[in-house]
C-alpha cells in the first residue's frame, strides 16, 4: 500500500517560500515540479550565478538542489515539519552538465519514526544521462 501524500505540490511550494525565502535571492531557486508517494521531482533553473570556472554548473548547486529534493519529498509524506535537518549527504559527481536546467528526482529508500534514508538523480533538462547521484539521510523530529 502507498502512503498517502500530507502535502500536494503547491502546499510544499508555498511552505518553502515561507520558511526558506532566501533560496530564491540573487536568481532563480528551487522548483518543486510534482510530488509523489516516497518520491520529488525538483527543477533549477539554469542562472550564471550557478556557474564555475570553465563554464559548468557548479557542484554546490547540484548538491543543494539535492538536499532541498530529499527534503521535499519528506515534507509531501509527513507535512510542514520545518525541523527534518540533513544529517548526511554523500555524491556522486559522474558526468560535466549541459548549460540547461537540472532536474532531481527524489525517491525515499526509507521513512522512519526518526530517519529518512533517499537518494537523488539529477540531470541536466533534454538528456537521460545522470550527471550526479546523491544519497541522504535527515533525522526528524518527533511527530
Amino acid at each position: 500500500m502507498r502512503p498517502a501524500l500530507m502535502m500536494d505540490r503547491d502546499a510544499v511550494a508555498a511552505f518553502l517560500d515561507e520558511v526558506f525565502p532566501q533560496i530564491h535571492h540573487g536568481g532563480p531557486g528551487p522548483v518543486v515540479e510534482s510530488v509523489g508517494p516516497l518520491s520529488a521531482t525538483m527543477r533549477l533553473p539554469y542562472h550564471e550565478r550557478h556557474l564555475r570556472p570553465g563554464g559548468t554548473l557548479s557542484g554546490p548547486a547540484m548538491m543543494g538542489l539535492a538536499d532541498v529534493a530529499l527534503y521535499v519529498a519528506i515534507l509531501a509524506q509527513i507535512g510542514p515539519v520545518a525541523l527534518a535537518v540533513t544529517t548526511n549527504l554523500s555524491f556522486n559527481f559522474m558526468r560535466k552538465p549541459a548549460k540547461a536546467d537540472l532536474l532531481a528526482e527524489a525517491r525515499l529508500l526509507k521513512l522512519g519514526r526518526s530517519l529518512a534514508v533517499g537518494e537523488v538523480l539529477i540531470r541536466s533538462a533534454g538528456q537521460d544521462e545522470i550527471v550526479c547521484h546523491a544519497t541522504g539521510t535527515y533525522a526528524l523530529p518527533p511527530r
